[in-house]
């Protein structure tokens, strides 16, 4: 080969190696992976890149839609080509083809091309199916059971049969109940999700699933069975022992759309004609658990040819159909399994398996006995100070699952329409010996994508972040619930409010607090007053307390801020509006003094209080904070959504509001009339005192704190901000002493009391090992996790910058302290993998940073003044990739773009 041949064919294989650096993968419509029953209009479309080279940044892209894999991979009879559009925008492009039709399949692709030139190669194909997009489209009609029901609400179930003439191309199901359901076509159940169709408002919007199902469907002679759950509809849910909440009624509706390889199509439909009858589900509940009778079974029922000749018809009912909305969720899935850690006799001489992880799901049993032998499976967060089987804090609910044999061999048992919160079962009535491997916990929670990780050389402070992730995965059940185990299991919107910066870290939650903010909008009362939980079953009087109806002003901008999709303001912007205004409607001169408020809940209270060291704050200074803080939320809404007059207007109203805080509960002398630590926490956080009290307010917070031993005394509403507040005027060596205290009342405490989630109370047991009160004593209560977010921010470093929001510029700036040897933190990021970790050994420190492609990032390098800092063994003025700042606050800044980056000093 000549010279000019040879290079010619180098230059060849280095444009191909260059290009082949450059992919996109993580292709995600509407924030979900290859999604199924989408009702948005026009989905958004988001993808990352992956690039070996330094600071690269997506420069244009192309986007080909087609209704075939066919299609698209040949470019062929597309739906929509963008052609090359130049844009950095890889996390939110609208669809811009064509209008979407009900049930229409979407397969799509993607190519970039980036600051180097280099053009990636196409995607890998991703999909997306359409749901039912007018109410006309739904030709099913809603069914009951036929027959008249039987005392203890045994579980109906629903059954027909039709033909296939042809071979089957594609078929969805949509399908829907007032109660739970589980679907079966073919004896095969339809889709993975549990406790569908999830919880919503259900008198303003009711979800429905959609489920590809062709697979499930044959030529000739098909059936579906469904079965039906009490649920959230008509179970017991809430207090005073109150059911029917909804209603009292229990119904289906399913349309089954098959087309053909023809092209042709065929429904089926809930209607007349179909049958009803009871089953071995005697009887379900959310709270009390789950009776199940193996006699009952009707085998085969959800098969052709099943003889149903004693089964009752249906009655039909009319229900409003534009209350039905498509599901936007993930949904209910099983996750881990644990296999029981050990198996025990009690000193009371109870029979009980020690999970040893207070999980939130249910457990699957098999047992072999005779018919009538009755299994009776209670579930328990604890054990008592004795040692024994503790269900005193469960209150009334009941938390057992029954099962009762049928004597055919070996038998299987797991519950369908209720769940439990536990990590220990007693089990009475099982015929033998209890055996490890006849029992397994299963976790269900919301099918959300993880996303954070946080690791440090202290195993207390890793144990506590494990805690906090599964007091989140337990209670966010597609609604933010209090607690997953009592007779109460809520969407407290003071809960959720405070933990979700957190939750976003640890989890893609964009798509969760997305459906359950249109509930929380759809149950704001129409002066704007927000529920205290939401769905709201608690009346049109438990409304409108500070700090929980904040929700909804909160949250809605968190979740913009982590995920950079304005969608979510548009969606609640005339709520956030509604629920400032109903602040100043109650308002006399901006100041907010009135109604009731829960305040700072669970606050430190001294079992000894001769001293007068309860941190008790008052309310009503705590609702102006909070009034202050939504206002300001507002202002920020208004401007990224271009409101400016508004924005300006609302940004006079927080002047005045303000003002009234100094009149009310500030001394000239610039003390709070309430020195607790939340009243200076708040009032520093929401910046509701000049800049020239600030200091003097900070250093007295910091007095507070060494005045109780160093330790908290905050409750649910100032625990978030404290070390927040603490680091930002310049007392990080104080809150890692707060992070790292371990005897009452701290974060650690519970830790080395052997939680495994994070408590409702700071002393739930206490130290000789005796409990709190038991009517409010959850050991499954994500509230006080809100110190996840501090880790991230602080310890590990990692956080989004609010004028680039969803990680489009990131902020890396770590503070190395509580003589921790290393801590770090990694992040999927909508753009991509997020990290920062850095170490110290023998005054040599070492922070790794990497930044994915198509985003920049300020890293702050904590080295002092005068250091020799080095990246990748170079001098960082000389490395080209960045742009030393010069020092801010005691660190050395530098922009960086993407790659990995090494820094020594």
């Amino acid at each position: 080969m000549k010279p000019l041949q040879l290079l010619t064919l180098f230059l060849l294989l280095a444009a191909h190696a260059a290009q082949a650096q450059l992919t996109v993968s993580q292709l995600r419509c509407e924030h979900l992976e290859n999604p199924v029953g989408l009702d948005a209009p026009a989905p958004y479309l988001s993808w990352q890149l992956t690039a070996a080279r330094r600071n690269t940044l997506q420069t244009a892209y192309e986007i080909r839609v087609a209704g075939s894999p066919e299609a698209l991979l040949k470019g062929r009879k597309l739906l929509w080509a963008s052609g090359k559009v130049n844009s950095p925008v890889s996390a939110g492009v609208p669809y811009g083809g064509p209008a979407l039709e009900s049930g229409q399949r979407c397969f799509w692709q993607v190519r970039v091309w980036d600051s180097h030139g280099q053009v990636s190669p196409w995607s890998e194909p991703a999909r997306w199916q359409m749901a039912l997009l007018n109410p006309q489209d739904w030709k099913a009609v809603w069914i009951q059971p036929g027959y008249a029901e039987p005392a203890g609400r045994p579980s109906p179930m629903f059954r027909t049969e039709f033909q296939l003439a042809k071979p089957v191309r594609s078929a969805t199901l949509y399908v829907t109940a007032r109660g739970l359901y589980e679907a079966q076509l073919n004896g095969t159940r339809a889709g993975d999700a549990y406790l569908t169709p999830g919880w919503t408002a259900y008198q303003h919007r009711l979800a429905y699933q959609t489920y590809e199902v062709a697979s499930l469907l044959r030529k000739g002679p098909n059936a579906i069975g469904v079965m039906l759950g009490n649920g959230w509809h008509r179970g017991y849910v809430g207090f005073q022992d109150k059911n029917d909440n909804y209603g009292s009624d229990i119904s289906l509706l399913l349309q089954l759309e098959i087309t053909f390889t023809d092209g042709s199509k065929q429904l089926v439909l809930s209607g007349p004609g179909w049958k009803s009858a009871t089953g071995e589900i005697l009887g379900s509940e959310l709270y009390n658990g789950e009776t199940q009778d193996a006699r009952l079974i009707r085998q085969g029922w959800s098969l052709p040819g099943y003889n149903d000749a004693d089964w009752s018809g249906v009655q039909t009912a009319s229900f409003p159909g534009q209350l039905l909305v498509a599901s936007s969720n993930e949904p209910i899935r099983k996750q881990e399994t644990f296999a029981p850690l050990r198996i025990f006799k009690t000193p009371a001489g109870e029979q009980v398996i020690d999970f040893g992880q207070n999980l939130v799901g249910w457990v699957v049993m098999q047992a072999q006995g005779k018919a009538g032998d009755r299994i009776t499976l209670s579930h328990a967060e604890v054990l008592d100070k004795a040692g024994n089987f503790y269900t005193e804090n469960l209150r009334a609910a009941k938390s057992q699952d029954v099962f009762i044999l049928s004597g055919s061999g070996t038998e299987t048992f797991e519950p369908k329409f209720t769940f439990h919160g536990f990590r220990y079962v007693k089990v009475e009535g099982y015929p033998g010996e209890l055996k490890p491997e006849s029992f397994q916990a299963v976790a269900l929670y919301s099918d959300m994508r993880p996303t954070g990780s946080f690791e440090c050389s202290n195993p207390l402070l890793n144990q506590l972040q494990h805690n906090i992730q599964w007091g989140q995965k337990g209670n966010f059940l597609d609604v933010p619930t209090d607690c997953p185990q009592r007779d109460e299991r809520l969407g407290w919107t003071g809960d959720a409010q405070v933990f979700a910066a957190t939750a976003a870290y640890n989890m893609d939650v964009y798509a969760f607090f997305a459906k359950w903010l249109r509930d929380l909008a759809a149950d704001q009362r129409a002066d704007g007053a927000v529920p205290f939980v939401v769905p709201n079953v608690l009346g049109t009087n438990a409304m409108a307390s500070a700090g929980w109806a904040d929700a909804a002003t909160i949250i809605p901008w968190n979740i913009y801020v982590a995920f950079g999709d304005a969608r979510m303001l548009e969606q609640q912007y005339a709520s956030m509006k509604a629920w400032v205004e109903y602040m100043r409607s109650k308002s006399t001169n901006h100041l907010w003094n009135t109604g009731f408020h829960f305040g700072d809940w669970l606050f430190y209270r001294p079992a000894d209080d001769n001293d007068g060291r309860a941190a008790v704050t008052d309310k009503y200074l705590i609702a102006q904070c909070f009034y202050a803080y939504s206002t300001q939320l507002l202002i920020k809404t208004a401007a990224v959504l271009g409101k400016t007059g508004e924005a300006e207007a609302y940004s006079k109203l927080l002047e005045d509001i303000r003002a009234a805080f100094l009149r009310e509960y500030v001394t000239p002398s610039g003390r709070l009339v309430s020195g607790t630590q939340t009243a200076y926490v708040l009032a520093l956080q929401f910046d509701m005192l000049p800049e020239d009290l600030r200091a003097q307010a900070a250093a007295r917070l910091a007095d507070n704190i060494r005045s109780y031993s160093t330790h908290l005394t905050t409750g649910f509403l100032g625990t978030p901000y404290l070390c927040h507040v603490l680091t930002r005027f310049g007392y990080a060596d104080l809150a890692y002493e707060l992070l790292l205290q371990d005897s009452y009342p701290s974060w650690l405490y519970p830790v080395k009391m052997g939680a495994t989630t994070i408590w409702e109370r700071w002393d739930g047991q206490k130290p000789d090992s005796s409990f709190q009160t038991p009517g409010m004593n959850s050991f499954n209560h994500y509230a006080y996790g809100a110190i996840g977010e501090w880790m991230y921010r602080a310890v590990a470093g990692i956080s989004p910058d609010e004028a680039e929001p969803g990680y489009r510029r990131i902020r890396i700036r770590p503070l190395p302290g509580g003589k921790l040897s290393y801590a770090g933190g990694e992040l999927l990021s909508p753009y991509g993998k997020i990290r920062s970790k850095w170490s110290a050994e023998g005054g040599r420190y070492r922070l790794e940073v990497e930044i994915p492609a198509n985003t920049q990032a300020s890293i702050w390098i904590p080295a002092p003044e005068g250091a020799a800092v080095l990246e990748s063994g170079l001098p960082v003025g000389g490395v080209r990739e960045l742009a030393v700042k010069g020092r801010e606050d005691q660190a050395l800044r530098v922009d960086a773009g993407s790659g990995t980056y090494v820094f020594t000093w």
